[in-house]
């Protein structure tokens, strides 16, 4: 099949088809006139690179983890391949470190909100935060 044909059996873009290629995740064969050319197995690929992708992966771990993967229904399972294991790990303490973050943020927005919709931040003028602390030296 041609990219036309993989971007819409895939959902995807052809641009997004072209980033995974240059990204070293694609690697479509190409007939005379230069033409990519893909088959059953790169929509495979191109399923898993988006789960992937939303797993929160990066192009670079994802390159290193795609030869590990096999399909089963519904499923992307990893085989144990050299380095894989560690590079999850490390990319899951990052997500785990960021969500800590992001639940800490979103708990700076709530009191904010509370603080406005009970009238605490009402009255025209910019009001400073009392637990904010000075950053002048």
């Amino acid at each position: 099949m041609l990219i036309g044909e993989l971007a819409s059996s895939t959902n995807t873009s052809e641009r997004l088809l072209r980033h995974y290629e240059r990204a070293g995740l694609l690697r479509p064969g190409r007939l005379p006139n230069g033409y990519r050319v893909y088959d059953d197995s790169h929509a495979v690929a191109v399923r898993r690179i988006r789960a992937l992708l939303a797993a929160g992966l990066p192009a670079r771990v994802i390159r290193q983890v795609l030869p590990c993967t096999t399909d089963t229904i519904g499923t992307t399972t990893v085989r144990p391949c050299p380095g894989v294991l560690d590079a999850l790990r490390d990319r899951l303490s990052t997500l785990e470190r960021r969500s800590v973050e992001l639940d800490a943020a979103c708990q700076v927005l709530r009191e904010t909100i509370a603080g406005a919709e009970s009238g605490r931040g009402t009255g025209g003028a910019h009001q400073a935060d009392p637990r904010a602390t000075s950053h002048a030296s």
